[in-house]
């Protein structure tokens, strides 16, 4: 089992930044690919994110490639997602979700534990 916790999340205006963080607690989080979900109204859950036990292999939606930054810190069980040049199509709630250990697929079933969310808004 494994508890996660998400922070970061706000209102910003369209072009700016914020950094999301994602805490674990329970077992060790080294077994866990981890990964960055969100949901906006009316919408279904999408991908966002995905990064490997290690860090050494991570994905990314086209919505976002060139915009985020997916690392993590095994020492501090924390998950990172670094968003630049926000649009307002980004606002939505941000899930982590942890998963198999090599995993960094886009599939929500490939996912074991997820956190509550963190609400994004980006202002036009």
């Amino acid at each position: 089992q494994v508890q996660l916790v998400e922070s970061g999340g706000g209102l910003v205006q369209a072009g700016g930044s914020l950094r999301l963080s994602c805490v674990a607690s329970g077992r060790r989080f080294n077994d866990y690919a981890m990964a960055w979900f969100r949901q906006a109204p009316g919408k279904e859950r999408e991908f966002v994110s995905a990064i490997s036990w290690s860090g050494g292999a991570t994905n990314y939606a086209d919505s976002v490639k060139g915009r985020a930054t997916i690392s993590r810190d095994n020492a501090k069980k924390t998950l990172y997602l670094q968003m630049n040049s926000l649009r307002p199509e980004d606002t939505a709630v941000y899930y982590c979700a942890a998963g198999p250990t090599y995993y960094t697929g886009s599939r929500i079933d490939g996912y074991n534990y997820w956190g509550q969310g963190t609400q994004v808004t980006v202002s036009s």
